[in-house]
């Protein structure tokens, strides 16, 4: 069962996938296809996984992991150096 404190291994396992940048669409995608199933098995979750997913984005990027949306581009997340 899936937990919101797992979406940002997820993020980050996407922007990984993706060669260190994706759009959001993309980073969906791919939370998507490797967890499908543990989102669905996770109740209230399943109904806000990609909602929840972008204060992930946000709470990486006060840790500094992903850069600030001042430096990328619109609906782009990138790893920070």
């Amino acid at each position: 069962m899936a937990k919101r404190e797992d979406l940002q291994d997820w993020v980050v396992a996407a922007l990984k996938a993706h060669a260190g940048s994706a759009s959001i669409v993309q980073v969906a995608q791919h939370i998507w296809t490797h967890h499908e199933k543990e989102l669905h098995a996770s109740g209230e979750l399943f109904f806000t996984w990609q909602y929840d997913m972008r204060w992930a984005c946000t709470r990486l990027r006060e840790r500094k992991i992903v850069q600030s949306a001042e430096v990328s581009k619109r609906g782009e997340w990138r790893l920070a150096s």
